[in-house]
């Protein structure tokens, strides 16, 4: 008995911890990718993540991907992560507030790139490295099957979530907390 209230208990506390995710598209850049919107609501976090999302369009991920080389990790303006309470990925904490979201891809691990934004609208490109604020580690895994269009999202767990981006066969994550 005590084991199966434990595990309602746990199930009770996931539930209210996070909620589904919410996106919209909000326009059309000028090359053709949708801008996207995704929204969570994660241990009293409100989070939104705003990104370009390019078609792979047959093209090779290695090309759209490289390796060694910071990444918007989207098109067009640059990715915008915003929160209302405070988020750390590995060794960074981020205030509430909106910062930009770049990647460095690599063979065996990616590095989560995230940095102040500079301005409304700022540009994706190029890599701005006045802005950075810090580099966390990423898992470097792969999707069930192809993804056409990059895609965020964050898995909810017990004290944050796990910001996850996936595009081709690359899946890539990175965990964080939820401040007070």
């Amino acid at each position: 008995m005590k084991n199966l209230l434990t595990a309602f208990a746990a199930l009770a506390m996931l539930a209210s911890s996070a909620s589904a995710q919410k996106a919209v598209q909000t326009g059309k850049g000028g090359g053709g990718s949708p801008h996207m919107k995704g929204e969570w609501t994660t241990n009293g976090a409100n989070i939104s993540i705003e990104y370009g999302s390019p078609y792979l369009k047959g093209r090779p991920e290695a090309t759209l991907m490289p390796h060694g080389t910071e990444w918007r990790t989207g098109a067009d303006q640059a990715t915008v992560i915003t929160s209302n309470k405070p988020l750390t990925f590995g060794t960074v904490t981020l205030a509430p507030g909106s910062y930009t979201i770049n990647t460095l891809p690599g063979d065996k691990e990616w590095k989560l790139i995230l940095g102040k934004l500079g301005k409304a609208g700022q540009w994706g490109v190029p890599y701005q490295p006045a802005l950075e604020i810090s580099r966390a580690p990423m898992k470097l895994g792969k999707t069930k099957a192809p993804v056409e269009q990059v895609t965020y999202s964050i898995d909810p767990s017990p004290t944050g979530g796990t910001l996850r981006i996936e595009w081709g066969t690359a899946s890539v994550t990175s965990p964080f907390t939820v401040g007070k």
